[in-house]
């Protein structure tokens, strides 16, 4: 008999940050909508666009970033707590404001994007290996 492979035992639920990028996912593309459709295009409406836009594409990412987490974690490390997901989701809605700042002044291109989503990776990866590393010492 073929035995599957170990799975993780104690999945934790999330169900805090999942509520939260509901709540996110609501409050962002809905405020966005309504800013693009109802606004002009002026200082304060352009800086809560940002808001929302992060809001949006932070709880949009959220639960993927969770799945990802429960599905590719080696069996012998715990799954990410919910602030790790959470930080992850961030650095997604990070790219995607700085993205969307840059394309103001048509700075925004391939490489920029490439290399400015390598940078959030790289500093992603070191605070993941830097919470490992805290968590084996102790």
């Amino acid at each position: 008999m073929i035995t599957p492979p170990a799975q993780h035992q104690n999945i934790p639920n999330h169900r805090g940050i999942l509520i939260a990028a509901v709540l996110m996912i609501v409050v962002g593309w809905v405020g966005l909508y309504e800013l693009v459709t109802r606004t002009l295009p002026l200082a304060f409406p352009r800086w809560l666009f940002f808001i929302l836009l992060f809001f949006a594409v932070t709880g949009t990412t959220l639960p993927f970033v969770r799945y990802l987490n429960i599905r590719f974690t080696n069996p012998a490390y715990p799954v990410a707590p919910a602030g790790v997901i959470l930080r992850q989701s961030i650095w997604f809605g990070l790219f995607a404001v700085t993205c969307a700042w840059l394309q103001i002044p048509r700075v925004l291109s391939w490489p920029v994007a490439f290399f400015l989503a390598l940078s959030f990776f790289v500093i992603e990866v070191y605070l993941r290996l830097r919470e490992r590393a805290a968590d084996r010492e102790i």
